[in-house]
């Protein structure tokens, strides 16, 4: 067990310091792409500034075939890349896999400078974060990295989400968790074939009618409501990550033609906070990024609470509704991640700052 006053010391000779808190960067949207494919690739350059995160993909959805051709694919495409605004991540190989090691040996040492996150896929335990965490100190430091490196851990398996919040503090280097629901699904035994999603036998029944007899007719047609299959490990996730101050993710939704479907699972997570969610489809990108940026007539109403609190204590009546120190917590969320998005995105700054300003002109009238 390693003493608190050591969590925060380098674990190599000569890597940079761990961070002491996760910068807040918005990540609605990490889209995958395979480096091994020449015309994925060619796309890359194209799409900086129009994803807060663009991930080199070097697991499951690359052939066995292809996993030297992906890593060394990554490695061209991040030296040749200018990536501005936008965050460079990659998903290794899983840990008991032949190409994990070389997939950080290669990477830290070619591209280390421009890699921001590198996401861990089936993490079981604190164990697999020690593991990466003390491999890449070392390789930070023989690179001679400024800065460090950080984890994301996929929960693919119920040992993972049972050791949750193990995970998520294991490490100065956790940035976040994403849900992993295909892998998940198997791991659980759970009986769908979906990645992601709901499933139309998951429901709850209206109570049947009662005649005058008071018996109820179980035969007569009743209302069904579709329910999700993910509620509970995302809300599990999301308390875990507020608790060790990182940030939750929603994973893959595997219909790309369902764009409805896809945004109502997208607001799903989103309005159990979590911060983003991964992207497979050009399509899916702009859901993401309109579905985990906040409604700009939200945000106004947070700027009127915020104005309307003042030193934050007490309460105060708005359009008929108490506010009060609670509601003002919830509001400065709101208001944050609209400040921070106003920052990478010119568009939402200027309907964030006419929100901004018609609070303010509501309050000077009130």
């Amino acid at each position: 067990m390693r003493p608190a006053k050591d969590f925060f010391a380098p674990l190599a000779v000569g890597a940079p310091a761990p961070l002491r808190e996760i910068p807040a960067r918005p990540s609605r949207a990490i889209h995958f792409f395979d480096p091994s494919n020449a015309k994925m690739a060619a796309k890359v350059p194209a799409m900086v500034g129009t994803v807060d995160v663009l991930l080199g993909n070097l697991e499951d959805a690359v052939k066995a075939d292809n996993k030297v051709a992906a890593r060394e694919g990554l490695v061209r495409i991040a030296q040749e890349t200018d990536f501005g605004p936008t965050q460079l991540w990659t998903r290794i190989n899983s840990l008991d896999s032949p190409w994990a090691l070389d997939d950080l040996t290669t990477l830290v040492p070619a591209i280390g400078d421009k890699l921001d996150v590198v996401m861990v896929p089936k993490v079981q335990g604190a164990e697999d974060i020690h593991y990466v965490d003390r491999l890449l100190a070392q390789l930070e430091a023989k690179a001679g990295l400024q800065r460090p490196i950080l984890v994301h851990a996929i929960l693919e398996t119920a040992r993972g989400v049972a050791n949750i919040e193990q995970i998520c503090g294991a490490s100065p280097r956790m940035q976040g968790l994403s849900l992993g629901p295909a892998d998940l699904a198997a791991d659980r035994r759970m009986k769908t074939t979906r990645v992601g999603g709901g499933h139309p036998g998951y429901l709850v029944r209206q109570d049947p009618p009662r005649g005058s007899d008071g018996t109820s007719d179980v035969g007569a047609d009743r209302s069904v409501y579709q329910q999700d299959l993910w509620h509970y490990t995302i809300a599990r996730m999301v308390d875990a990550c507020a608790m060790h101050g990182i940030y939750p993710y929603y994973g893959p939704f595997g219909d790309i033609a369902d764009v409805v479907a896809c945004e109502d699972q997208f607001r799903n997570a989103f309005l159990l906070g979590c911060v983003g969610t991964w992207t497979l489809h050009p399509k899916q990108i702009d859901i993401a990024r309109r579905v985990f940026s906040p409604d700009p007539a939200d945000v106004e109403h947070a700027y009127r609470v915020r104005a309307a609190m003042g030193d934050g204590t007490g309460a105060v009546m708005l359009d008929g509704k108490m506010e009060d120190d609670a509601s003002l917590k919830q509001c400065l969320v709101m208001v944050a991640l609209a400040e921070q998005l106003s920052a990478i995105d010119p568009e939402l700054a200027e309907r964030y700052a006419k929100a901004q300003a018609a609070a303010e002109s509501t309050e000077q009238e009130g």
